[in-house]
């Protein structure tokens, strides 16, 4: 069971923990430590900036790409309940016309 409140750090933070991974040669666990946070959100951070710099997994989207990606199905999103309003609506005026 989790605490509701996660902590939020800043991008600054994340940048400077990401750098002491890669300049100290310590694992990302015992900088982790070292800093007080959790071992899991380090290696996320890590990971996601591996990928934006291209070293990430292949297939592993970039952070811009993540932010098309949401902006791109919110989008289709309200296409679609433009469309069932339109397809409704169509439909009601189709009745009216026929009376």
């Amino acid at each position: 069971m989790g605490s509701k409140y996660t902590k939020r750090y800043t991008e600054e933070f994340k940048r400077d923990a990401i750098a002491l991974v890669d300049s100290s040669g310590k694992t990302v666990t015992a900088v982790a430590r070292e800093l007080g946070i959790s071992s899991e959100s380090l290696r996320g951070w890590y990971r996601r900036a591996k990928a934006d710099r291209g070293g990430g997994e292949s297939g592993e989207l970039t952070s811009a790409e993540r932010e098309e990606l949401k902006r791109l199905r919110k989008e289709v999103c309200e296409q679609q309940q433009t469309i069932e309003i339109l397809k409704k609506a169509t439909a009601f005026f189709v009745k009216e016309n026929d009376r």
